[in-house]
């Protein structure tokens, strides 16, 4: 009994349910503030639209959750009998202070703010930093992270981004050579090569109309019939391994050779 009452006695103090109770709020006030923030920046009409506004409530989240932090720590100070307004009004000198030891961060945070104002690239964008093609998967108050096909990754401090290649906001142009034995007739081809078009046509991610754009090249062991179609950049990849499947199929289906190198030996015998 006694110790029922000791443990009573422990949460009734204001130090111990005070904090639990700042602690519940800050968490419930992050959690609602960034369904609040999502509401308000609404998804917009387009693709692109959409993912701008994604990137804007990531980052303001990002500051919600700072703010909220600060304001908690505070109060839990003020719980425990700190002079937070002390505090706060020597925060004059200290932000001083920190502002010039500081100075990376503070500039890695006002690039970050302007790379989203300025429409620079928003997560989900393909883009291409100093050599490194990936998408953006991650834009915070202090860097940015580019992930590859492969799946490494490249994290940048935002003050760093001075030239990025974006090439997100403009359809990707896939042109594939089709390698075709010289045997087979080209009636037959270009037949085969229209039922390909009308397949990779289906494609989820595939825009504009397939083009047949003729023979590229006569190469040693090979006729190389051309054909291109334009995609969104975020898909390009696998759309290109679904249309090398058509491909495949569609010739096989159709009795049509692809021709692959063949080494021929002759071995010398002496009579």
């Amino acid at each position: 009994m006694e110790m029922v009452k000791g443990v009573l006695t422990f949460l009734s103090q204001k130090q111990v349910y005070g904090l639990a109770l700042i602690l519940f709020i800050g968490i419930v006030s992050y959690y609602f503030g960034k369904i609040a923030i999502q509401k308000i920046i609404n998804a917009g009409k387009s693709a692109y639209e959409k993912k701008k506004r994604n990137t804007i409530v990531k980052l303001i989240s990002n500051i919600l959750k700072y703010v909220i932090f600060i304001i908690l720590l505070l109060a839990i100070l003020n719980l425990y009998g700190v002079d937070t307004k002390a505090l706060i009004a020597s925060l004059g000198v200290v932000g001083a202070v920190l502002g010039l030891a500081l100075q990376d961060t503070i500039k890695d945070f006002i690039s970050g703010i302007t790379i989203i104002m300025d429409n620079f690239f928003v997560v989900g964008d393909i883009v291409t930093f100093n050599g490194f093609t990936g998408e953006i998967i991650e834009l915070g108050l202090k860097t940015t992270k580019i992930k590859k096909v492969n799946g490494e990754v490249l994290v940048i401090s935002n003050r760093n981004i001075d030239q990025i290649i974006n090439i997100s906001q403009e359809l990707a142009n896939i042109y594939i050579d089709i390698p075709t034995a010289y045997e087979e007739k080209m009636s037959k081809v270009e037949k085969a090569i229209d039922k390909i078009l009308k397949e990779i046509k289906t494609i989820p991610g595939v825009k504009k109309e397939p083009e047949y754009l003729g023979i590229s090249e006569l190469s040693d062991s090979a006729v190389k019939y051309t054909i291109s179609f334009n995609c969104i950049q975020e898909k390009q990849w696998q759309i290109k391994r679904d249309a090398l499947k058509i491909i495949k199929t569609i010739y096989d289906k159709e009795n049509i050779k692809i021709p692959y190198t063949q080494i021929e030996v002759h071995n010398e015998q002496r009579v």
